[in-house]
């Protein structure tokens, strides 16, 4: 077996999920360059903490509402021309404009989960297309029903050009996006 040691950022991240405190064994601290994360010292000049750097998520809208729409497409930006019509339909039935909420490509953040969304975003209100519960490592939820969960509001729904050739899950989802009060 190769040598085992790494010092590229993006791996040490899938290892070190939480915060780690480096505690000098003497008074002397050696310069070291971390190349993980910020470095944040603390009130002790002795210890330093390492903090996993927060991802910069790429979206369309101003989230002004604290709105999250998730979408799950590798191919496309948002979904297919189908899907984008089914969005923007829903999006205007329930009286949004792009001004209220952040639309998210999930395909490209896989690696992130609803606490680094909701983290960053601060939605009050996450709608998935396509995005299952175990994706964003939150317990198992019915599709097309808004729950309350923690500070927000959720619904996980089919991707979107799936959901366009389903009726009888565009009625269930039609029916829980009624219930909001935006």
């Amino acid at each position: 077996m190769g040598n085992q040691l790494t010092s590229n950022a993006e791996a040490l991240r899938l290892f070190f999920t939480e915060d780690i405190y480096l505690v000098p064994e003497s008074n002397s601290i050696a310069k070291t360059e971390v190349p993980i994360a910020a470095v944040l010292t603390t009130a002790d000049p002795n210890v330093v903490a390492i903090q996993r750097s927060k991802t910069e998520f790429k979206y369309l809208g101003k989230n002004q509402k604290n709105i999250l729409i998730l979408v799950n497409d590798q191919e496309n930006e948002v979904s297919t021309q189908q899907g984008r019509e089914l969005l923007r339909k829903l999006v205007k039935a329930i009286g949004l404009t792009a001004n209220d909420f952040a639309l998210v490509n999930y395909s490209a953040y896989t690696s992130d989960d609803y606490e680094a969304l909701h983290t960053f975003f601060k939605c009050r209100l996450m709608i998935a297309f396509g995005v299952d519960t175990t994706m964003l490592n939150l317990p198992a939820q019915p599709m097309h029903q808004l729950v309350d969960y923690a500070e927000a509001k959720l619904l996980f729904a089919k991707n979107l050009h799936d959901l366009d050739v389903d009726p009888a899950s565009k009625k269930v989802l039609w029916t829980s996006l009624q219930q909001l009060n935006l």
